[in-house]
């Protein structure tokens, strides 16, 4: 299976961080292996947070360059 990368983007207080640690700990119990990564900017002043989940049988690196993501998930 070739791996799969989600990114979760929204802004400080929206809950991404929590959401991608979420969707990490179903993934890891589905028995998939999972890397998480996160980019918090300005988040404590409304900034924005992406964080970046990537699952597969086999996982080396958390990164997911730009326009490689499979999912893309946003808060408004």
């Amino acid at each position: 299976m070739k791996t799969t990368s989600i990114m979760i983007v929204g802004v400080g207080g929206q809950g991404t961080l929590l959401a991608s640690k979420l969707l990490g700990n179903v993934l890891l119990g589905a028995g998939y292996d999972v890397k998480l990564s996160e980019v918090h900017g300005m988040s404590q002043r409304g900034g924005s947070v992406v964080t970046y989940v990537k699952y597969g049988d086999r996982v080396y690196s958390p990164i997911v360059d730009q326009g490689e993501a499979d999912y893309i998930l946003s808060a408004t």
